[in-house]
């Protein structure tokens, strides 16, 4: 048996099924682990140590629950999921010491899945950042290279995996902060549909755009991970009541990829790309190929748009969600107020960063009176045409495949002082937040220069995750495997 936290879920899991291991033995595993590899990633804001290991005890005291699909798997979630009793500060200072009553629905369904939750993953403030260094707490580290960005705004998430410290966690997307850090990081990470999976319990940044999905070691684990949480919720508006399939049974359906059609828009590969990535996301394609699938060109027309409507939309609704840390129900709140308005204007000054300021007040200035038609009318009527555009495209085809970023994983500082350069991170990745359709980003190999992991992103048709998990399947066993980070 290779080591513990070297296994896959899927493996990890079939081994406390037989009993070979058992659940404190995985736990404690993983804790192990977690000591010796965090001083150096720094991919936690809090850990969970006793209660993990009091839970998998009482776990092995009933024996393995085959009604329970995750039970005994250690796992992570992002500190934007409230976590009963546990500290949820969405990496913020505002929130530094918020305790939730209660646990968001994905999180409370990982639980009853028999789940062990080791911790909390560090994040961009407010999920506002691609790097991880938004953080108020600390930056997170690569695992793969400590000098470099692990990706984000789930980049804690990203590299507590990516480092073996757990086997898998839950991470949010609002513009491709699962499948950035995915990317990065080398592993699976997976944007369901918008609706597909309940944000119940996940403090907002965007309403309109963020999804919680799972980020994994391998396709067939972000499948029984997105098999668990995925559903209709009667406490979240926008949870989507369709039916879910059976993700993991849906993988074995195919040993190749006769008669589906990859769709490869040109905006995505023509221009901007570092050749390594070129590169590997290209012999990923020719793979497909040679295993039976037939590419397409397609087009995006409006892909140009994307980034102006994003951050748009975002920032405006950022605004308005983040109205409600005001320093008087909870959260932080300022020491000595003068009065009520320098309260407010106090305590939020020293609870959010920089970033989210920044954003803050973009949003506010497009939703204000005499902008609002001018910006956030017509970013949601170009928003519309943008879904429109990726439905005629995916008529054409089965999924659409491209680079989930331009470059692989950057220095560490490189692009703190250049806002705008680090929203332009985001260009494949944001349009499908805005269209609300099914992403992911899969390994595909490493930079021949940087060394770095490289992200294929497919993109399926709504609640088609199923699809596009298949084909994601087929080419990650015909793939050379990345492997763990050499930590």
């Amino acid at each position: 048996m290779p080591e513990l936290t070297q296994m896959t879920l899927s493996e990890v899991r079939k081994a406390l099924a037989d009993k070979t291991v058992s659940a404190a033995q995985v736990t404690q595993a993983a804790l192990l682990r977690i000591d010796a590899t965090e001083p150096k990633v720094k991919a936690l804001l809090s850990v969970q140590a006793e209660e993990a290991r009091a839970l998998a005890e009482s776990l092995d005291a009933t024996g393995p629950d085959p009604a329970k699909p995750l039970w005994g798997v250690p796992l992570v979630v992002k500190d934007v999921l409230a976590t009963k009793g546990v500290p949820t500060t969405c990496g913020s200072k505002i929130l530094e010491n918020f305790r939730p009553v209660y646990d968001a629905t994905a999180v409370a369904r990982l639980k009853d899945a028999g789940a062990i939750l080791l911790g909390k993953a560090n994040m961009d403030e407010f999920a506002m950042g691609s790097t991880t260094e938004n953080s108020a707490y600390f930056a997170t580290k690569n695992p793969w290279d400590l000098d470099r960005v692990p990706g984000g705004s789930s980049g804690g998430s990203g590299a507590t995996v990516a480092a073996g410290q757990c086997y898998g966690a839950l991470g949010t997307d609002t513009g491709g902060s699962i499948r950035l850090p995915a990317s990065f990081c080398g592993i699976v990470g997976i944007k369901p549909t918008y609706g597909r999976v309940s944000r119940f319990g996940m403090v907002a940044y965007g309403s309109s755009l963020d999804q919680i999905g799972p980020m994994t070691r391998s396709v067939e684990d972000a499948a029984r991970m997105l098999a668990v949480i995925a559903g209709h919720d009667e406490r979240d508006s926008t949870s989507v009541n369709v039916p879910v399939p059976d993700y993991v049974a849906a993988l074995s359906e195919r040993a190749d990829l006769k008669g589906l059609t990859i769709g490869l828009p040109a905006e995505y590969w023509d221009k901007g790309l570092s050749p390594e990535v070129a590169e590997a996301c290209a012999a990923a394609v020719k793979k497909a190929e040679e295993l039976g699938a037939k590419t397409v060109p397609v087009k995006l027309n409006l892909s140009q748009y994307a980034i102006a409507t994003y951050y748009i939309i975002a920032v405006a609704e950022a605004s308005s969600n983040l109205a409600r840390f005001d320093g008087v129900r909870y959260g932080h709140r300022t020491s000595a107020p003068e009065n009520l308005l320098d309260m407010y204007v106090k305590s939020r000054t020293e609870g959010f960063g920089d970033e989210v300021q920044r954003r803050i007040i973009l949003g506010t200035y497009v939703l204000s009176s005499g902008y609002y038609d001018a910006y956030y009318r017509k970013a949601a009527q170009v928003r519309r045409l943008i879904r429109q555009d990726f439905e005629s495209a995916l008529k054409e085809c089965d999924v659409l495949a491209g680079p989930v970023c331009p470059t692989t994983a950057f220095k560490v500082g490189q692009m703190t002082s250049d806002p705008l350069q680090m929203y332009l991170m985001d260009i494949f990745t944001i349009s499908t937040n805005l269209a609300g359709l099914p992403g992911m980003s899969l390994p595909v190999g490493l930079g021949r220069e940087t060394g770095m992991p490289v992200g294929l992103q497919l993109t399926g048709r709504a609640f088609d995750e199923a699809r596009m998990l298949q084909m994601a399947h087929v080419l990650e066993k015909n793939l050379p495997p990345t492997g763990l980070a050499k930590l």
